[in-house]
């Protein structure tokens, strides 16, 4: 069997790939690089990696990805092999043999060769590769339109139930085990605040400390406008945020979850049961109306909400109300007030577009049949209450009318009955009563 293996390039694939390589103390052709067999980082995954944007031959925040790179490594308890300005260099000198320019940066440092074994190998010397790829234009199509993004759930080093070949989780357990005189360490699951940089943000390792100590999420992180050198959040950013932030700080915990608990606290609940008729149609959300569903009711908790308001001419409205509402009274003996037409448009618009006129309950939306609006009224007290207009879209402008007119009336009397204020499906409010230009 060959004692040594090659690194596949882009150069076997038929693509086009920068000349030289750095490994384990010398610069190579791509195509000549080799690794033992034996390398932990092939068998095991075991091993870290950095990736560094380059552009017109110089390294983007080459500190800080350093940085991030000790860090690394003392976190799989492994010794860096050279020191920053030893990094610098060999780095500057692989840019300069790959021809200078945009390029992307990738650095990967594993445990060595050693006999396959998830304990850590004594007295082995850690391998090191370098390469660089020419880094690729941003078109134009994201210049103008942007990119889209979607969150998911993070299950990185969660899927035990897949034997991949990145070990490193598993060796890091058998190390631990070893050193503390044990055989083994089972896994349990756990829930832990964890925050960690973008492609498109760094955050230095004390940044990061303070901010799971003090339990700011990664959202709450990402908000935080930075001072620093190209907008970087640094200690005194994230400080000022913490002594100003309105809610206490959370605890930072780690607890143990019974899975069998989890998967069934994890199927949809409704927490205000909804009501179901016999005509209203039940509709499954798709796998992504389930995620919007749940991030809208998370943001609830997490975000600043907005609303979004369009200005309509009412005159011709006005003008013809005021031009027919004293007949009106006298034909219909009821005042015609601007509530009745505003509610008879709802409900001819409810009728257009029935897919306003639902309610969601866990994962389903409810298709409702009936078209039933509440209209806030006052109470004698001053207090408001919502009566519902059952099936306003068979109503005419005179039935409207007289449906506002009697629930209104009935309201201010307090001889509203249960069934009156039950069954609503889309609600109506007049806060211009109110002298308010808009409300919601």
């Amino acid at each position: 069997m060959a004692s040594a293996i090659r690194y596949v390039t882009d150069v076997d694939l038929g693509l086009t790939v920068v000349a030289d390589v750095f490994i384990n103390g010398s610069f190579v052709a791509a195509e000549q690089a080799t690794v033992s067999v034996f390398e932990r980082g092939f068998l095991l995954g075991d091993g870290v990696y950095e990736v560094i944007p380059v552009y017109a031959g110089r390294c983007f925040e080459l500190a800080g990805h350093l940085n991030r790179l000790e860090n690394s490594l003392a976190g799989v308890k492994m010794t860096n092999p050279y020191r920053d300005d030893e990094w610098e260099q060999l780095i500057d000198t692989l840019i300069q043999r790959n021809g200078g320019g945009d390029q992307a940066l990738y650095m990967q440092v594993s445990r060595g060769a050693a006999p396959r074994d998830h304990v850590f190998p004594e007295g082995v010397s850690t391998s090191v590769f370098v390469m660089t790829n020419p880094l690729k234009p941003v078109s134009e199509i994201v210049k103008e339109h942007g990119i889209q993004a979607i969150t998911l759930v993070d299950t990185r080093w969660q899927r035990c139930d897949i034997k991949a070949i990145s070990l490193l989780p598993n060796s890091l357990l058998k190390q631990e085990a070893k050193e503390a005189g044990a055989v083994a360490a089972p896994a349990l699951e756990t829930v832990s605040s964890v925050v960690q940089s973008s492609d498109s943000r760094f955050y230095s390792p004390l940044v990061k400390n303070i901010a799971v100590a003090e339990g700011i999420s990664q959202q709450e992180l990402d908000q935080i406008s930075g001072t620093g050198k190209d907008g970087r959040v640094t200690k005194n950013d994230i400080l000022k945020f913490v002594k100003n932030r309105s809610t206490q700080p959370l605890i930072k915990e780690t607890t143990i979850i019974n899975k069998e608990a989890t998967q069934k606290e994890s199927k949809p609940v409704s927490t205000t049961p909804v009501s179901v008729n016999g005509g209203d149609e039940i509709i499954e959300m798709t796998r992504m109306g389930k995620l919007i569903a749940h991030h809208m009711v998370e943001s609830v908790q997490t975000s600043a909400h907005v609303q979004s308001f369009i200005e309509a001419d009412v005159t011709n409205i006005w003008n013809w109300r005021k031009k027919v509402k004293d007949g009106f009274t006298k034909r219909e003996g009821e005042n015609l007030t601007f509530t009745p037409i505003f509610l008879e448009a709802v409900a001819k618009a409810l009728k257009d577009f029935p897919m306003l006129n639902i309610s969601v309950d866990g994962d389903k939306i409810i298709k409702r049949k009936n078209i039933n609006l509440g209209m806030a009224a006052a109470l004698a007290d001053g207090n408001l209450i919502v009566p519902v207009i059952k099936n306003a879209d068979q109503l005419n402008l005179v039935g409207m009318s007289k449906a506002v007119n009697d629930l209104a009336k009935r309201a201010r009397g307090g001889q509203l009955k249960p069934d009156d204020i039950q069954g609503g499906t889309y609600t109506v409010t007049n806060v211009g009563t109110f002298g308010s230009i808009m409300g919601t």
